[in-house]
């Protein structure tokens, strides 16, 4: 079924990155159709719960949060990335104020009103602007209510994409990207939206692990469907495992913010003993790849199923105030945090590598873009610093809006595109089979390909990959389209170039920790993983 109308720009994908791009456009008199793969607040940016990171306290410089987010890269960021994403800071926190985030603030002794600045992990200065600890939810919110006000952006809930739909060029050797096939789960139909440029902001790939902070929507999406198409992606072995996750049978992935960290929340073993301090001197302050190993280390070494997090020397009020999400969630389970310590432990967190892109988001493929946590854009390197993602999403997002304004008057010729074919195939009547292949895909991940990997555990769990490609390929080739289907066929493509990227690295670097390799080689200069396809 062809959507009659050639919109402006398609953006796959609804939360921060996708939003803001949308409304920036927009704003400019662009048409933007948006698809949500589920409902519009099911993105990772709804539940981003610690702020976003810029200079504004007289302490701190442009230069200070430049080396600090150089530091946790681990030598593979992009310093002129760094400098133009930093830079760009104050200004993002500007724009998302005039589109109706409130930010916590405080008052100063002369009586003026400033935001308030949490700090976080990796930062040595206050820097992390916030809304109480549901940032996230806060910039969603606000972004989703001036979408939908704006007459220029079309929003599709529950539209998920199959394949996009490239033309090849007069070269023969680059494409040009013309649109998509994308799946309306609720009506079940697949249709052909056509726009003059797409951008994916499709969130990361969490969810390839069993255990992972992320909502249920974070399965490489975006990835997969670049790759597929033709474009190459980089560090894809740096999936980051956020340290302190809500550990309860009940509890299904609740993070707890490193903010808690930041506010003196100190890491305990069930002895009430402290550990952090053997493993770095900045202690709970650590970047996020430190402190994960070391819980990870802990857990290991002693048998045990969690560590705990400790905020309880803090005051009611204070834990009230700056933390009332946590408390109210904990408070659900059992757990008065303004009594007692938090059981946590690692989860998958955050994608640091992604779909190749320069430095106005875009890919491989003439008129696509990415922006936001499915890009690499040299930001993070090999571990990203806590509360640099969400700024990511905005400045590049900025940058890519610049770029596309530009782009857009000179794109005019479309080609006929045929319609999704389902001629060829039935609906299923063995849906277990992709709950199965689901739950071992991420089983498998988690044991092989987690926060400390081996050789050996990385070639087993590509001959599992290998196995569960060719039977999901085969299931997708006779079968109609679900939206658990197209996640399963993106999840398993992004497992084998995670797994891939990891294999090519002989070495631990950053979010890479490996038995075999346990140093990191500083004998040359430092590579990125990039795989072609």
């Amino acid at each position: 079924m062809l959507d009659s109308k050639i919109y402006d720009v398609l953006v796959v994908g609804s939360g921060g990155a996708g939003l803001s791009l949308a409304l920036r456009l927009a704003e400019q008199g662009v048409q933007v159709a948006v698809l949500s793969k589920f409902a519009l607040t099911m993105g990772s940016t709804y539940y981003a719960q610690g702020g976003i990171s810029a200079v504004f306290d007289a302490d701190d410089s442009i230069e200070s949060h430049i080396e600090d987010t150089l530091d946790a890269g681990a030598g593979l960021c992009n310093p002129d990335i760094v400098r133009l994403t930093v830079t760009h800071g104050k200004s993002s926190i500007d724009w998302l104020q005039q589109h109706g985030v409130a930010f916590t603030e405080e008052q100063t002794a002369t009586g003026e009103k400033v935001l308030h600045l949490n700090r976080e992990g990796g930062h040595s200065h206050r820097r992390i602007v916030h809304t109480a600890d549901a940032t996230g939810k806060a910039v969603s919110l606000s972004l989703i209510e001036r979408a939908k006000e704006h007459s220029n952006i079309y929003l599709f809930e529950h539209h998920n994409v199959v394949e996009l739909i490239t033309r090849q060029n007069t070269d023969k050797t680059t494409k040009t990207i013309v649109g998509a096939y994308v799946l309306d789960s609720q009506k079940q139909q697949v249709k052909t939206m056509l726009a003059k440029i797409v951008v994916l902001a499709t969130g990361g790939a969490s969810k390839v692990y069993l255990y992972s902070t992320n909502p249920q929507s974070a399965t490489g999406d975006g990835i997969a469907l670049a790759w597929r198409a033709g474009c190459r992606v980089s560090n894809l072995e740096f999936m980051q495992f956020h340290p302190t996750c809500l550990y309860h049978p009940n509890a299904k992935s609740f993070l707890i913010s490193e903010a808690v960290r930041g506010e003196g929340g100190r890491l305990i073993l069930p002895d009430g003993s402290p550990f952090m301090h053997n493993f770095d001197e900045r202690a709970e302050l650590a970047p996020r790849d430190i402190v994960a190993r070391a819980i990870d280390h802990e857990i290991k070494k002693r048998g045990i199923d969690c560590v705990y997090l400790d905020i309880s020397h803090k005051s009611e009020a204070f834990i009230l105030e700056h933390f009332p999400t946590i408390h109210r969630k904990c408070l659900k389970f059992g757990i008065d945090i303004t009594k007692q310590p938090i059981p946590v432990v690692p989860s998958a967190h955050y994608t640091c590598g992604g779909v190749v892109t320069d430095s106005y988001a875009r890919t491989d493929i003439d008129n696509l873009y990415a922006v936001g946590e499915v890009a690499c854009t040299g930001l993070h390197g090999a571990n990203r610093m806590a509360s640099n993602s969400l700024l990511e999403c905005l400045v590049f997002a900025e940058r890519a809006c610049v770029d596309i304004l530009q782009k857009l008057p000179a794109i005019t010729n479309f080609s006929q595109v045929p319609d999704w074919d389902e001629s060829q195939v039935i609906d299923s009547d063995e849906e277990v089979v992709v709950s199965h292949n689901w739950d071992e895909l991420r089983h498998f991940m988690w044991d092989y390909v987690g926060i400390v990997r081996t050789d050996k555990r990385l070639d087993r769990a590509m001959s599992r990959i290998e196995l569960l490609k060719k039977e999901i390929g085969e299931y997708y080739s006779n079968f109609r389209v679900t939206s658990d289907l197209l996640e399963l066929r993106n999840l398993v493509i992004v497992a084998e170039l995670i797994v891939r990227c990891a294999q090519q690295r002989k070495e631990s670097r950053g979010l890479h920790y490996t038995l075999d390799y346990p140093e990191t080689d500083n004998s040359k200069t430092p590579q990125n993983t990039v795989l072609t396809p």
